[in-house]
């Protein structure tokens, strides 16, 4: 007998729902003696696929190979200094970080983190639709899913959940929303804000597009916010994570336009993707797969002290030989040239 798809969904939520992990509430380590910088920053964003069971299961060997990847790396002087993590719910996908070797780690809301704002008088109609049977309105039952990982010092931390009402279908179980921290570069005449975030899924919410699009929309608006509320222009920025923008025109003319528009206070954003093509960098076949996708983005800006400019981009996380792989998504490194702004008095 096959089981309706809305069975199965109600099945995984009650799941979820018994299956909510606690809190992380292991104390950090001593701070670590602080590495050298050479000028140039290499920040990875990926999606490592951590959901809990039953939506996801047996993905505990594959977070081991993402840290043992990372680590080898390391041994070998080329790991990303910055990881940028998104689906991170297990304690499994959470513990990468520390067993790959980052001296600091950053976690984003959990399923506790509260947005008290409240819908606008147009958003009455979005907010009536809600629907129990697709996630919708029956609480938060994992957090945010994001982490961030450096080498370098992180001074700063700033985390936001979405609006309660800002979601749409089985993404609302999850407490989205994003994370931003500031990190010092030693030598440097100021720190860099890097961004992570997770945006509303399309047809993986199992609601129709019109109502997951509206979704996405109200998230955008609430990144930008909150990148706006916390990013000192003074510095640098790097916006990454999985926007779930894919081919969805209305979701990509969004995104790139608050992003041109409103996270850099005027100065210039591009994203990595775009940066290479026009730099006529290789691409290698998980590059172009990835682009393709339009999922996971890397966007960055100069700040007024420091320029940040694209210099290449890895994939340490694609298909392997036996054209598997360790998420469904592709992990890829861009690596940045951070230089000073000479200002003349």
């Amino acid at each position: 007998m096959r089981i309706p798809t809305w069975t199965f969904r109600m099945i995984a939520v009650a799941a979820l729902i018994a299956a909510a992990p606690p809190a992380d509430t292991r104390a950090l380590p001593p701070p670590p003696v602080p590495i050298g910088f050479d000028g140039a920053l290499s920040v990875m964003t990926y999606n490592v696929h951590g959901l809990p069971w039953p939506l996801a299961w047996g993905r505990e060997a594959d977070f081991d190979r993402i840290a043992t990847t990372l680590r080898d790396m390391r041994a070998e002087g080329r790991n990303p200094h910055v990881v940028l993590l998104q689906e991170a719910f297990t304690d499994d996908a959470r513990a990468i970080g520390r067993a790959a070797g980052y001296a600091y780690v950053a976690d984003g809301p959990d399923d506790r983190t509260t947005n008290d704002a409240r819908p606008a008088v147009t958003e009455q109609r979005f907010v009536a639709g809600e629907s129990p049977l697709h996630g919708e309105g029956i609480g938060k039952y994992v957090g945010s899913g994001l982490q961030i990982l450096s080498d370098f010092p992180i001074v700063a931390v700033h985390r936001m959940a979405f609006p309660r009402f800002a979601c749409a279908g089985f993404d609302c179980l999850a407490n989205k929303g994003a994370l931003l921290v500031r990190i010092s570069l030693p030598g440097q005449p100021g720190p860099i804000d890097i961004v992570t975030t997770h945006l509303n899924s399309r047809r993986a919410s199992d609601v129709p597009d019109a109502r997951s699009n509206h979704a996405h929309s109200l998230q955008i608006a609430s990144l930008t916010a909150f990148i706006r509320q916390w990013h000192d222009p003074h510095d640098p920025l790097i916006v990454g994570g999985d926007f779930n923008a894919g081919q969805a025109v209305e979701r990509r003319v969004d995104l790139m336009d608050h992003a041109a528009r409103d996270w850099s206070f005027g100065t210039p954003m591009d994203n990595a993707y775009a940066a290479a093509e026009g730099l006529h960098l290789p691409f290698s076949a998980d590059a172009r797969l990835s682009e393709r996708r339009a999922r996971d983005w890397e966007f960055f800006a100069s700040g007024r002290q420091m320029t940040l400019t694209l210099r290449r981009i890895d994939i340490p996380f694609g298909h392997g030989a036996d054209g598997a792989m360790l998420s469904d998504h592709v992990g890829y490194t861009a690596t940045y040239a951070l230089e000073p702004i000479d200002i003349q008095p």
